[in-house]
């Protein structure tokens, strides 16, 4: 019997006695049906730490992208810039879990007990110098129109990448693939119609977009260094090399810069340091914010349930 007086009467039944960890909340494992056999001739751990690349990318973009919730200049945009979120984090979530699935040495120790999902306990309980995401993911979103460059330039250069990753010989980053081009080319779309559309509107969104792709292009060089992972992978036909990659995000963005009326600014490019970026662990430190909001609670209550 419902109790109308309670709102969440009848959620969980009297004899439910399956606890439920308060941010995983008991989801299937993201890999349940997919094939998972890795071939005999591919690394285990490079295969994690590849995994662990594309992983952090997605969930880094779809914390940003989160954060226009209740912010969007229109209430159809916040929706799009959220759903455009999901398809990323949804991304994540397999990609994490295959990296755990291949090194379970890579997550981080909890408990004997914890009830804490491999892909989230990478997600919430590693340190900022354990990501491995590219600095362009990291960055604050800035205005409408800096998010829309950054989403413009990410899905290029994602859609491309994952445009060859369908041949993975690896099952779960060839299927990941699959289903991440059609999300992808609806993200680059979105923000290539934007791009045109304050480029090609008023003074002010013009000069908005021109700032925001000036503040954006320092940070595209890093997109297609090839790290010793990558090539690793791109080897055994698992990953792809992201530098074979540049001349078609090259076409692709010139393209959408000429419908925006734009000439392509020539920005310095963003430093490293002993030849170290994000893919290995020195990030801006807008990434150690962005991870203390998103773990908080997470490592608060690191077995917390509801």
């Amino acid at each position: 019997m419902i109790d109308h007086d309670n709102a969440f009467s009848g959620l969980i039944g009297e004899d439910d006695s399956h606890g439920q960890w308060a941010f995983g909340t008991s989801f299937d494992d993201p890999l349940a049906g997919v094939d998972t056999t890795v071939p005999d001739d591919v690394d285990l751990s490079a295969l994690a730490r590849y995994c662990l690349m594309l992983g952090d990318d997605a969930l880094i973009s779809a914390q940003r992208l989160a954060e226009w919730t209740a912010r969007a200049p229109e209430l159809e945009e916040e929706v799009a810039l959220a759903n455009i979120g999901l398809d990323l984090l949804g991304q994540a979530r397999l990609l994490l879990a295959r990296a755990a699935a291949a090194d379970p040495s890579i997550v981080p120790y909890i408990s004997e007990s914890s009830p804490v999902p491999a892909d989230d306990a990478l997600a919430f309980f590693r340190d900022e110098d354990q990501f491995r995401c590219v600095r362009l993911v990291e960055v604050g979103n800035g205005d409408f129109a800096r998010t829309i460059a950054r989403v413009l330039v990410f899905s290029t250069w994602r859609l491309a990448l994952f445009d060859r990753l369908r041949d993975s010989r690896d099952p779960v980053l060839a299927a990941v693939a699959h289903k991440g081009v059609k999300e992808l080319t609806y993200h680059r779309d979105y923000a290539a119609r934007w791009a045109v559309t304050l480029g090609c509107g008023t003074a002010e969104s013009r000069r908005r977009l021109v700032e925001a792709i000036e503040f954006i292009w320092p940070f595209i060089p890093e997109l297609f260094v090839c790290t010793d992972t990558e090539s690793a992978m791109a080897a055994v036909g698992v990953g792809i090399d992201p530098s074979t990659v540049r001349a078609e995000f090259d076409a692709a963005l010139a393209q959408v810069l000429h419908a925006a009326e734009l000439p392509a600014p020539r920005a310095a490019t963003i430093g490293t340091v002993g030849g170290r970026s994000g893919r290995q662990g020195l990030h801006t430190e807008a990434l150690g914010l962005v991870l203390a909001e998103m773990q908080s609670v997470a490592r608060a209550h690191p077995e917390g349930k509801w």
